[in-house]
C-alpha cells in the first residue's frame, strides 16, 4: 500500500488535543511504510490507538489504512489473530489433521461423526451410560438421532470444575459484587431439586422461569433440570397475555418468578403479572430481603420452598429427552415452542469453546435471562467449559454494567447490537478498562460496521465474534472465530458441524439471498409442542446444490467475493426487535385494535447503515383520521408495551390509504419494507 501521512490539523480537526496529534504524527513517521495494511493497522492498534481517543480518530485512521480494500469483500478487517495456534481451534486442526481453517470446516461437515464424537470427548461430557453410536438417522435427516444408547443429564457435566473455582460472579443493579464457588451453586441447585420432589413433581413434569438472570435463577435451571423437570422459560419483559400462552402451551406445574425486578432504580412488577396471567403454583423471590407483596393461597416464598437437602443425584435420561421449552416467533401469531433436548446443551457449548474460545477460568457475560435462548447458552457455555459466569442484574445500558463487566475482569462479553448503539450515544464507558476481554460476540440482530468498530476499540481492538443462530439451533449456524480476521459486522464461516447454502428466489445458489442449512447438525429442533415441525422448517423447501435436504431459516445472507457474509435481516414476516424475535402478524394483532387503526401492516426496516431493525407500522384509518401521527405512534407504542412487550419500539408510523395485497389478498410487507428503505437511503 501506499505510505500513511498524516499531519497535526487533521488529527486536530478529528478530536485529538495538539500535543496528542504532534505525538501522533511523530510516531507513524517510525512506523515502516513497507508494511501491509493489515501489518499497518496491527501496529497502530497496538502502539497508538487507545479506547480514550475520540471514535473519529479510529474510524479515521481505519479508513486512511485500509483505503486500498475491495468493498467487494465487505467491510475492512480490524482484528487479526495474534497467537492462533494457541486456540482451541488450532488444536482441533490438529486432531483433525486440517491444513488450514477452510479445510477444518469442511471435515466437520462431511464427517458429522467424528467430529461430534471428538469435541463429546473433548468436553468430558458425563454419561452414566455409553452412547453405542454418535448418530444414527432410521427416521431421515430430518429426525436424526444423536449418542444413541446413552443415559445422561447434562447438569453433570456442568459441575466438572474444582469445587473451590468460580462459577458465577453476580451483582444486583445497586448491590456489590458477589461471588460463588462451584460447590455453592450445586448445592443451591440440589436444594431446588430436592424441593421440587418434596412438592410432588416427578421427571418430566414442566415447571416455568419467570425472572431476571440472577444467581438463584440459574441455580432454579440447573436444578429442575438436573430433577429431569423441563424448564418452560419465559422472559420477565412479557404482559400477562403473554406469559399465559407460554405456560398454557407448556402446561407447567408450578413457576418461579420474584416478587419485583429493579431496573434502573425502578421496582417492575413481576409477581403481580404472573398472578394476572393465571399461573399455578408461584415460588416466589425477593428481590431485597424479603418477599413484599401479598402471596396467593399455596403460593410459597423461596426460603419456605428451598430443601435442607443439598445433595441430589440428577435423574439419567435419554439423549432426546427436554431440558429445556423456549419460545420463538414464527410468521403466525402463536409462538413456537421449541424443546431443547439433552444434546442440545452439547451444540451451545462446543459453539462456546471453538468459536469463542472459551477455556477454564475465563468469565462469560451476556445480559440476558433464561427466557431467551442465551441465558441457557450463558449456563451451559461457561460450566462444560470451567468457565465463570458474570451475572449483572440490571439494565445493562448503564455504566454501572460497564463497571461490573471491569471489575469482574470479564473476557467474553455478549452482547445484541442495540447495546452498542447506546453505549455510544451516551459515552457511558468512557474511563473504563475492558482490556481483559479477549473476545466480543454479537447475536440477535444485524450489527452496524461503525458500531462494532467502536466496541472492538473499547477492548484495545479484540473480535467480535458475530454469532446468528436461534432458539431452534442451539446456537449458531454461522458465526466468526479466533483464527480468522474479523471485519466489523461480518460473518467469516458457518458454524463448525454444520453447513448452509444461500438461494435466491428462484431456488439456485446466489451470492444474495435466503439462506437454508443442511441437516443435521446436533442442536437442530427436531419437534414444536405446538406446531408440525416437518411444515414448519422442510415443507416445500427446495433441493440443495448437490440434492440436499435443505431446512429453511428465514433470514436473509450475503456471501461477499472473500466468502465472508453479511446479515440482512429476515426474509420472512419475522423480525428481530432489540434481539427478540416477533412476527409481523403478533405487532399488527395488537396495533390493529388502536382507535381509528383500520388495517395494519407491521414491517422491520434496516438503515442504510446497516445494523439493528427498526419497527415501522404502516396505517390504513378507519375513517376520517381523528388522531395525529404522533398521537397514534403513541396509542400503538402503549398498546404493544401492555399486550407484547415494552422492549419492541416503533421507530415511524406510515399512514396510507391501503396496503398492497396479492391476487390472494396477503399483505405484500416485502414491497413496503423495501418503499421505506427506499425513501430512507
Amino acid at each position: 500500500m501506499s505510505s500513511l501521512e498524516l499531519n497535526v490539523a487533521e488529527l486536530a480537526a478529528w478530536g485529538l488535543r495538539e500535543d496528542q496529534a504532534v505525538a501522533f504524527v511523530a510516531a507513524i513517521g517510525t512506523m515502516d511504510q513497507r508494511m501491509t495494511s493489515a501489518q499497518m493497522w496491527q501496529w497502530i492498534t497496538q502502539n497508538l490507538l487507545r479506547p480514550a481517543h475520540p471514535m473519529e480518530v479510529h474510524e479515521q485512521l481505519h479508513a486512511r489504512v485500509f483505503a486500498d480494500w475491495d468493498s467487494a469483500n465487505g467491510p475492512a478487517p480490524a482484528w487479526f489473530p495474534a497467537e492462533p495456534d494457541s486456540s482451541n481451534i488450532a488444536w482441533l486442526m490438529r486432531k483433525a489433521g486440517a491444513k488450514d481453517y477452510r479445510n477444518l470446516h469442511a471435515w466437520s461437515v462431511s464427517q458429522r461423526r467424528e467430529f461430534w464424537a471428538t469435541m463429546v470427548d473433548r468436553l468430558e461430557v458425563q454419561f452414566r451410560e455409553p452412547f453405542t453410536s454418535v448418530l444414527e438417522l432410521p427416521d431421515g435427516l430430518e429426525h436424526p438421532r444423536w449418542l444413541v444408547g446413552a443415559k445422561l443429564n447434562v447438569v453433570d457435566s456442568c459441575f466438572r470444575a474444582p469445587d473451590s473455582s468460580l462459577a458465577v460472579i453476580h451483582q444486583a443493579e445497586d448491590g456489590p459484587i458477589e461471588r460463588m464457588s462451584v460447590a455453592e451453586l450445586r448445592s443451591m441447585a440440589g436444594r431446588v431439586a430436592n424441593g421440587l420432589a418434596e412438592l410432588g413433581l416427578k421427571a418430566h413434569d414442566r415447571i416455568a422461569i419467570d425472572m431476571p438472570m440472577t444467581v438463584e435463577s440459574a441455580a432454579i435451571y440447573l436444578g429442575a433440570v438436573a430433577a429431569g423437570c423441563p424448564v418452560v422459560a419465559v422472559a420477565d419483559s412479557f404482559a400477562p397475555a403473554e406469559i399465559a400462552v407460554r405456560l398454557e402451551i407448556g402446561q407447567v406445574r408450578c413457576i418461579f418468578t420474584q416478587d419485583f425486578a429493579t431496573r434502573l432504580g425502578k421496582r417492575l412488577p413481576l409477581y403481580e403479572k404472573v398472578r394476572a396471567a393465571g399461573a399455578p403454583q408461584a415460588i416466589v423471590l425477593p428481590c431485597g430481603p424479603t418477599v413484599d407483596c401479598a402471596l396467593r393461597d399455596g403460593d410459597l416464598a423461596w426460603q419456605e420452598f428451598l430443601s435442607d437437602r443439598a445433595n441430589f443425584e440428577a435423574v439419567p435420561c435419554g439423549p432426546q429427552d427436554a431440558t429445556t421449552v423456549l419460545f420463538s416467533s414464527g410468521t403466525s401469531g402463536e409462538p413456537k415452542a421449541i424443546p431443547w433436548d439433552q444434546t442440545t446443551s452439547i451444540k451451545s457449548a462446543v459453539d462456546a469453546h471453538l468459536h469463542h474460545d472459551i477455556r477454564p477460568g475465563d468469565v462469560l457475560c451476556w445480559p440476558s435471562n433464561i427466557g431467551w435462548m442465551m441465558g441457557p447458552w450463558l449456563v451451559y457455555a461457561a460450566l462444560m467449559n470451567k468457565a465463570t459466569m458474570a451475572i449483572f442484574s440490571g439494565a445493562p445500558t448503564t455504566r454501572a454494567f460497564g463497571q461490573f463487566v471491569q471489575d469482574a475482569r470479564v473476557t467474553m462479553l455478549g452482547l445484541v447490537p442495540s447495546l452498542v448503539s447506546a453505549w455510544r450515544s451516551t459515552g457511558c464507558l468512557n474511563g473504563l478498562d475492558w482490556s481483559r476481554i479477549r473476545a466480543f460476540s454479537s447475536s440477535g440482530e444485524c450489527s452496524n460496521p461503525r458500531d462494532m468498530l467502536f466496541l472492538m476499540s473499547r477492548g484495545g481492538y479484540k473480535p467480535v465474534i458475530e454469532y446468528c443462530g436461534g432458539t431452534e439451533i442451539g446456537g449458531a449456524y454461522i458465526a466468526g472465530t479466533v483464527v480468522q480476521h474479523a471485519a466489523p459486522a461480518t460473518f467469516s464461516t458457518p458454524a463448525l458441524g454444520s453447513d448452509l447454502v444461500i438461494l435466491n428466489e428462484e431456488g439456485r445458489p446466489a451470492d444474495c439471498g435466503e439462506v437454508f442449512l443442511i441437516p443435521p447438525s446436533m442442536g437442530l429442533s427436531t419437534s414444536m409442542l405446538n406446531r408440525d415441525h416437518h411444515e414448519e422448517y422442510y415443507a416445500g423447501t427446495p433441493m440443495g446444490p448437490q440434492g440436499q435436504l435443505l431446512r429453511r431459516h428465514g433470514d436473509q445472507m450475503q456471501r461477499f467475493a472473500n466468502d465472508y457474509f453479511r446479515a440482512h435481516g429476515r426474509a420472512d414476516d419475522c423480525m428481530n426487535l432489540g434481539g427478540i424475535k416477533v412476527s409481523s402478524l403478533e405487532i399488527e394483532e395488537v396495533v390493529g385494535d388502536v382507535e381509528g387503526v383500520s388495517e395494519a401492516a407491521a414491517v422491520a426496516v434496516s438503515s442504510p447503515e446497516g445494523g439493528p431493525s427498526m419497527l415501522v407500522v404502516y396505517i390504513v384509518p378507519a375513517g376520517e383520521m381523528q388522531w395525529s401521527a404522533d398521537d397514534l405512534r403513541f396509542a400503538m407504542q402503549q398498546a404493544i408495551a401492555a399486550r407484547l412487550n415494552p422492549l419492541f419500539k416503533i421507530h415511524d408510523v406510515v399512514i396510507t390509504d391501503s396496503l398492497p395485497r396479492t391476487a390472494s389478498n396477503k399483505v405484500m410487507r416485502r414491497t413496503l419494507r423495501a418503499e421505506y428503505e427506499k425513501q430512507i437511503s
